[in-house]
C-alpha cells in the first residue's frame, strides 16, 4: 500500500475546517462552547486555520468524567475548537486507512458496529455448527486497551503509512499531549489511579474522535498478522475484544501463543484474564451478547441493568420526577435493541412486572 502524501493542505482547507464544524456541532447547536464559536464562525474558523498551516496549533485542556456503560471509564473530553480539528483530520484519514482494514473488523467503522459483528459471528457459529465434532471459540481480551497503547509504537505505525511530516507533527501533538497523561501502569484500574501517576508515554484519551481512528490503525497490525501469518479463517475483532474459531482446542492454545507474543513484542500490550478457549455450543460472549448456533441472548450482567433502569424509571414517573417523553424515549430504545437477540421472555417479564402510571393514569 503506498504512503499517504500531500493531505495536510486538504486538512487545513477552508471548505475542511467548515466541514468538519457542521460534524462536530451536529446534535450538539445549543450548548454554551458550541454558541460561543459560532458566534464568530469565520473568525474562529480562520485562527484555527492558520494555527494548522503554520504549524502553531496547541490541543486545549481536556474535561474529564466517569461513564459506567457498559463498564467504569475515564472519559476526556476537549473543547470544541479541539473537536473542529479531530473532525478535520478524521474526514480525511478515514476514508484512506479504512480500505487497508480487514473485512472482519467491526469497531468505529461506518456500515459495521456492533449488530453487525454479533450477526457476522452467528453465522460463523451456525457454519461451523452443521460439522462433525466439537468446535471451540478462542477469546482474546486485551488488558487496559485504550490506556496502553504505547505513542512510540503508534508513531512508528504512523510514519511507516504517512509520508507528511507536517501531519505527523499534528498527530504527534494530539498523542503526546505535553499538559494531560492519559497512560495507566499495568493493572491498574483508571479510578485507583491519581492523574499525576498516570503515564505520558502510553495511552489514548477515550473520547477523542482520532482515538478511535489510532486504535483501529494499531490494531490492524495484528489483524494482519492473524490474517496473512497465521492463515486464520473465522477472526473477528470489535476494537479490543477478538474471537477466532476452530476445531482443534490445543492449535487454539498454539495460536494463542502467538498473537500474545506478537502483542507483547510488536505493540507492548498485554492480555487479561478473560482470555480462554471454549467449546463454541456453549455459546460465545460477544459485543453485548452472548451468541448460540440457535439464537441470541443479552449478557446476564446487560439484562440485570435494563430491568434495573426500568424500575427506576417507573418509579420516578410514579412520583412525577421524570415525564412522559423521556419514560417513552428509554423504552422505545430498549425494544430497539430487543430486536437483535431472542427477547420473548424478556418482553414478557417487562408485560408483568413494570408498569409505569401516575395517579390513576397507567401508560
Amino acid at each position: 500500500m503506498a504512503k499517504i502524501t500531500d493531505i495536510y493542505d486538504k486538512i487545513c482547507s477552508w471548505e475542511n475546517l467548515y466541514k468538519a464544524y457542521e460534524n462536530a456541532a451536529r446534535g450538539k447547536w445549543y450548548r454554551d462552547d458550541v454558541v460561543r464559536f459560532s458566534a464568530n464562525l469565520e473568525e474562529e474558523l480562520i485562527n484555527l486555520q492558520n494555527h494548522l498551516i503554520y504549524q502553531t496549533y496547541k490541543v486545549g485542556r481536556y474535561r474529564e468524567f466517569y461513564v459506567y456503560e457498559p463498564k467504569k471509564r475515564l472519559i476526556m473530553a476537549l473543547d470544541f475548537r479541539d473537536r473542529v480539528v479531530q473532525w478535520a483530520i478524521y474526514q480525511q484519514l478515514e476514508p484512506l486507512f479504512d480500505r487497508q482494514f480487514i473485512y472482519d473488523s467491526y469497531g468505529c467503522r461506518k456500515g459495521k458496529g456492533t449488530h453487525r459483528a454479533a450477526d457476522r459471528l452467528q453465522y460463523w457459529v451456525r457454519a461451523v455448527s452443521r460439522k462433525p465434532g466439537d468446535w471451540y471459540y478462542l477469546k482474546l481480551d486485551i488488558s487496559k486497551y485504550f490506556y496502553r497503547v504505547d505513542h512510540e509504537c503508534l508513531m512508528r505505525i504512523l510514519r511507516s503509512k504517512i509520508d507528511d511530516e507536517r501531519l505527523l507533527w499534528l498527530l504527534k501533538t494530539i498523542i503526546d499531549c505535553e499538559h494531560t497523561a492519559f497512560g495507566l501502569p499495568l493493572g491498574v484500574d483508571p479510578d485507583q489511579c491519581r492523574p499525576e501517576d498516570r503515564l505520558f508515554t502510553v495511552g489514548m484519551p477515550i473520547g477523542n474522535l482520532t482515538s478511535q481512528l489510532f486504535a483501529n490503525i494499531y490494531l490492524n497490525e495484528l489483524d494482519q498478522y492473524a490474517k496473512h501469518e497465521l492463515k486464520l479463517r473465522y477472526y473477528i475483532r470489535y476494537m479490543d475484544d477478538i474471537i477466532i474459531l476452530h476445531p482443534d482446542k490445543k492449535y487454539l492454545a498454539s495460536v494463542k501463543d502467538d498473537l500474545e507474543i506478537f502483542l507483547n513484542e510488536k505493540l507492548r500490550l498485554n492480555l487479561n484474564k478473560k482470555t480462554a478457549i471454549r467449546k463454541v455450543k456453549t455459546g460465545i460472549e460477544f459485543v453485548g451478547f452472548r451468541i448460540f448456533p440457535t439464537h441470541r441472548k443479552l449478557k446476564k450482567k446487560s439484562l440485570r441493568k435494563m430491568k434495573s433502569r426500568l424500575k427506576y424509571l417507573a418509579k420516578q414517573y410514579q412520583k412525577g420526577n421524570v415525564g412522559f417523553e423521556t419514560v417513552h424515549s428509554s423504552v422505545m430504545s430498549y425494544f430497539g435493541t430487543m430486536k437483535h437477540f431472542d427477547s420473548y421472555g424478556l418482553r414478557r417479564y417487562l408485560s408483568r412486572r413494570i408498569k409505569f402510571q401516575r395517579g390513576e393514569t397507567q401508560r
